[in-house]
């Protein structure tokens, strides 16, 4: 119960960063938010790493997939995600990346040759048909991709092409030192993006911003990466990864009351459909559910 509670807070935590995302781009500009955010979590992760003396010797072999990973995980991941909140709510945002463990599978089996199976199609035509009930959202049933949907749309395939990555890179590395390499190479890369591309930006002269920026950091992309890693080693994946799916209700809810977003029949419907479809691809029996166990695991440390 123990275990359950932690994974439940975790979710809850990371269904809430949408919305604290969306907070944030009022005083900060995307791509600085993505930067600050890295360079905190950075630090509590080579922090962690130094006490729990869990480091370890970086390779070239290593290097082929770290550093892909940094570019697709961190730097395309975290510069579409901020980018794509500036014009879409979080809602929205939610539904759309929560198409990630579906995507995830299919480029499992296109790169790692892992099964995909009749009941993985099944659900993964329900849950493209609740994007498609979002993405519309009262629109006349006409499909209009806005360039924020576009962004998230991006966002969940390079998070999902990360997933990937990271499966192959902890096969030779710890999966915590990993994510801490990869954390670092990401603010490195996407420091230099953000002063390049937005070099007048202004930033908040509020401490309270800088407070609720580095909080963020620390709880959502440290603490809970830390938390829900261990929680998985004790439930397994497959049961961990069904929490997961409360991220989306939570951004609404979460989205209703705090930004005042409203909330469509149309949403509510879509995203039935969505979690409906992801649990029905996903979930698998205890015997069957550790070929996830590594993608699922990784899945949301560098949210």
């Amino acid at each position: 119960m123990r275990s359950y509670l932690l994974l439940l807070v975790c979710a809850s935590l990371y269904g809430s960063n949408f919305v604290l995302g969306s907070l944030l781009l009022q005083a900060f500009p995307a791509l600085h938010l993505s930067a600050y955010r890295l360079a905190v979590s950075s630090v509590f992760l080579l922090v962690y790493l130094i006490v729990t003396r869990r480091w370890g010797q970086v390779t070239l072999r290593d290097a082929v997939y770290l550093i892909p990973y940094a570019l697709v995980g961190m730097l395309l991941h975290q510069v579409s995600f901020f980018t794509g909140l500036r014009t879409v709510d979080a809602t929205t945002a939610s539904l759309v990346l929560s198409l990630s463990p579906i995507c995830t599978a299919l480029f499992a089996r296109l790169f790692l040759k892992e099964s995909f199976t009749l009941r993985m199609t099944i659900g993964s035509v329900v849950a493209f048909a609740g994007v498609f009930f979002v993405v519309v959202n009262g629109a006349g049933f006409m499909l209009r991709i806005s360039s924020g949907i576009g962004w998230m749309l991006i966002c969940m395939l390079a998070f999902s092409g990360s997933v990937i990555l990271m499966k192959k890179l902890t096969e030779r590395m710890d999966p915590l030192a990993a994510t801490a390499y990869s954390t670092v190479l990401g603010c490195v890369a996407v420091l230099p993006v953000s002063l390049w591309s937005e070099p007048h930006a202004e930033l908040p002269s509020y401490y309270g911003w800088w407070l609720a920026l580095i909080g963020s950091a620390l709880l959502i992309q440290g603490l809970c990466a830390i938390v829900w890693n261990a929680q998985i080693r004790k439930v397994g994946a497959a049961t961990a990864s069904l929490f997961l799916n409360l991220q989306p209700f939570v951004a609404m809810v979460s989205g209703y009351f705090i930004l005042g977003t409203p909330v469509t029949y149309m949403q509510v419907a879509g995203s039935v459909l969505i979690v409906c479809g992801v649990i029905l691809a996903t979930f698998q029996r205890r015997s069957k559910g550790n070929a996830h166990a590594d993608q699922l695991q990784m899945s949301v440390v560098k949210r």
